[in-house]
Formats: C-alpha cells, structure tokens, sequence
C-alpha cells in the first residue's frame, strides 16, 4: 500500500524498512481490537449457560425443558439475524453497528438479572405456578432480544476485515480473527465459573461488556478512508462506489452476486454440515463420553481440548491456504473434510478399545481439520463476492450453519435412543463426507479476488 500519512493515529506502530507502516498498523489494529470487542459478545451471550443451574437451585419449578425451549428458539433468532445483519452490514458504519449491538445485549443482561422482580411486579408472586410461567415468558423475551441483537456482532467484523485485508492475505488472518470465538467462550466461562449468584452471571460479564463498548469505540475504524488511508483496490466484478451510492443498483449487484449466486449456496450448505459435526460434539460430547465411561470432568476436558485444537486448525488452515494453495481455500476445506471423516471412523473403531487418550487425540485431531472448513468458507464467500457484499453473503451462511440446530438437537436425540452413541461417529463421518461432495465442486473455482481493477 502507498506510504500515506493517516489523519488519525492508530494505537501502535507497525514498521518496514525503519519507516513506520501505518496501513499495517492500522490493519492490525482493526483485526485485534475486533477480535477483542467480538469476544465481549460471547461474555453476554454464553453467560446463559452458566445462570441456568443456579436458578433452578433458587426456583426449583424452572425445568431443563424450559430452558431448552428458550435456547432453541434463541438459536433460530440468531441464524435469522445473522442473515439479516449480513445484508444490513454492507451498508453500514462497523464501528457503530457492534456499538449498538453489543449495548443492547449489555442492557438486556443488566435487566436479566432483575427478571424474578419484574416477575414479581407482574404477577404480584414470589412462587408458584404462575410466578414461574412469569419468569419464563420474561426470560424468553429477553433470551430473543439478546439473539436478535447478537446478530450484529459477526456481520461488521466480517466488513471490516474485508476492508482492511487484501483478498491475498484474508485467509491467513481470517483464520487467526476466526480464534476470537473460543476466546470469547473460554473466558466467558471462566469468569461465571466463579460467581455465586445466577445474578452475577448476568450482571458481571454485562459490567465488562460495557467497557467493551467504549473500546470498540475508541479503536476501531470502518474503512481506510476513514482514516485517512488509501483504500484496498478494487477487484474483478465489484460494484463501483459511484453505483454502490444508488439503492436500486446495490440491490440489483446484492440480488445477482450473492442471493443467485450458486458459489454462495454451496458454501452455506458445505458450512451446514460443518456446523452438524460442530455441535454434535460440542452439544452431545458431554453425555456421548460419560455413557462410553469417562467421568464428567475428563469428558469436560474431552470437548475443551476439540475446541483448542480447532482454534490451532483455524490458523494453520489460513496459513496453509495462502501460502501453498495461492489462497484458494475451497482446496483446503475439501482436502479436510475428507481428513475429518477419516477421524471419525476411526473413534469408531476406538470407542471399543477402551483407551481413553488414545480418543482424546484423535478427536482433537478431527477439531483440528474441522475447524479449518469452518473459517474459511466465509473467507471463500467474500472473496467471490467482493467488499461491497461479503458480509450478505456470510450472513446466508451464518444463517444455514445455524439450521443444523434442527439437526443436532431433537433428531440426533432421537436417534441416540434408539441406536445408542455407538454408531454416532459413523453418521457423522457420512455427514463429514456431503459436505466434501459440496465443496468439492469449487476445486477449480475461479479466483476473481485476486484480478484488480486498479
């Protein structure tokens, strides 16, 4: 990029040459602090987790039924708003759509955690059947609330790194902002780990979550325009900024490029089935691993040690992707998928031989590959789409990676009864393998990313 003095300063100074480097610095800047403000997300997001054990101990007459109906609903919400977001989200200041977002979840989390008084105040008890069909209705309108407004935390990250990375360089540090997401999980989890009150768990994660707000709004900057910076340039079949000004004209380039684009869909599908594997682990392990033996804090362990091999996949999928297959990450993901199906049939096998680190390391090994897939289809969909319309085309993908829900949940519960865990692995290894098929038909997709027009 050319050495072009920004009218605002970033936070460090990045330099090459022993001159200072300030559209590296700026982009850094952009990729850390939106890693750091999209965790804040997760701290008022998977506080709920956490909250539910100790409000059943307080009001013993709130089931697991009653929150599973909550969180099912919320998970539908979210894929909704991450499509809606996505299209919202290339039309709009980044900086100013996570502000809002996460301010509405602080505020939400805030009023959580006065939810039994608001029950109280409407139904005029402290307990009771009433008291209880209260608290859920409040807690469900406020678990959607969060979910809607939890949409707008992927989309505007997503804008801005494509406007600050190069499509040569996007899978490499998609894959390293992509670590964000278990970040935020983890210490989320270890901060709630260590309240004593279901309040807390709300009103803690949403007092840092305020600060995050003002930390996204001091570091972060949408474009390099807006610095002061010459922008990225632009690449083959992007809308030009002239036209992008007209509505009835970004709507006919949203339409074409992305909605009846055959490349999008096949990529959100691929990514449905990369989601199926996801939280069929991650949802089911616990239970999965506790009825093949293993106690609740190794199985604990289990799915914690899948999830941070798969933020180490993450990145080494970026880096593989960029440096050795000239950034065409379908290959990659294709390529590992395949590596993922292999995994699982072998914990098949495994299962029955009783050796417990033996399956721990081969099922971080299927994290691994599969988390790779999981970053880079969005790197993939932006990159055929362009800026001007990367975050629609995540938020489509966003949206169908969260249907496997109506996969994972009642159905795979249902199959578990009737066939037991033991045969699971096998039906993942052939979901692993649909999406393989999917993918597989982009190998020789070609690269308009990489074809300026400037």
């Amino acid at each position: 990029m050319e050495d072009i003095t920004p009218k605002v300063k970033p936070i460090f100074r990045l330099k090459t040459g022993g001159k200072t480097d300030w559209f590296k610095s700026w982009q850094w800047q952009v990729i850390i602090c939106s890693m750091i403000g999209y965790a804040m997300f997760y701290f008022v997001r998977k506080n709920f987790s956490f909250a539910i054990p100790m409000l059943q101990d307080a009001f013993p007459g709130l089931t697991k039924a009653h929150f599973g109906a909550i969180m099912s609903a919320g998970g539908i919400i979210y894929g909704v708003s991450k499509l809606i977001n996505g299209v919202i989200g290339d039309r709009t200041n980044a900086r100013w759509h996570l502000v809002l977002g996460l301010g509405v979840c602080v505020a939400v989390n805030f009023i959580f955690g006065w939810s039994a008084k608001l029950t109280t105040l409407m139904t005029g008890e402290t307990g009771g059947p009433d008291f209880i069909g209260g608290m859920v209705a409040i807690m469900s309108v406020l678990y959607i609330i969060n979910q809607i407004f939890q949409g707008c935390g992927f989309a505007p990250c997503n804008h801005l790194m494509v406007n600050w990375v190069p499509p040569h360089e996007l899978a490499t540090k998609m894959s390293i902002w992509n670590t964000s997401h278990s970040i935020g999980a983890f210490v989320a989890s270890i901060i709630c780990g260590y309240l004593t009150s279901w309040q807390l768990c709300f009103w803690v994660p949403a007092t840092i979550s305020l600060f995050g707000i003002l930390f996204i709004f001091a570091t972060l900057r949408d474009t390099p325009k807006s610095v002061g910076l010459k922008e990225l340039p632009k690449v083959e079949g992007e809308l030009d900024d002239e036209k992008s000004k007209d509505k009835k004209e970004w709507r006919k380039f949203l339409v074409n490029n992305v909605f009846k684009n055959p490349v999008v869909w096949i990529l959100a599908l691929t990514d449905l089935f990369v989601y199926v594997v996801r939280f069929a682990i991650l949802d089911w392990g616990p239970s999965m691993l506790q009825d093949m033996g293993l106690s609740q804090a190794l199985s604990g362990w289990t799915v914690g040690i899948f999830e941070v091999a798969g933020c180490l996949g993450m990145i080494f999928a970026g880096y593989v992707s960029d440096k050795f297959f000239k950034s065409r990450s379908q290959r990659v993901c294709a390529i590992e998928m395949v590596l993922v199906a292999l995994c699982l049939v072998a914990l098949h096998f495994i299962q029955d031989m009783h050796s417990p680190v033996l399956f721990l390391i081969v099922l971080a090994l299927a994290g691994f590959f599969l988390y790779g897939p999981q970053a880079l289809l969005g790197v993939i969909a932006s990159n055929e789409v362009s800026k001007k319309a990367a975050s629609s085309a995540v938020g489509i993908i966003g949206f169908m990676s969260y249907l496997s829900t109506l996969i994972t949940g009642l159905p795979l519960g249902l199959f578990a009864d009737k066939f037991g865990w033991h045969p699971i692995f096998i039906l993942m290894a052939g979901v692993s393998m649909i999406g393989f098929i999917l993918i597989v038909t982009l190998w020789n997709l070609r690269d308009r990313a990489h074809n300026t027009t400037e």
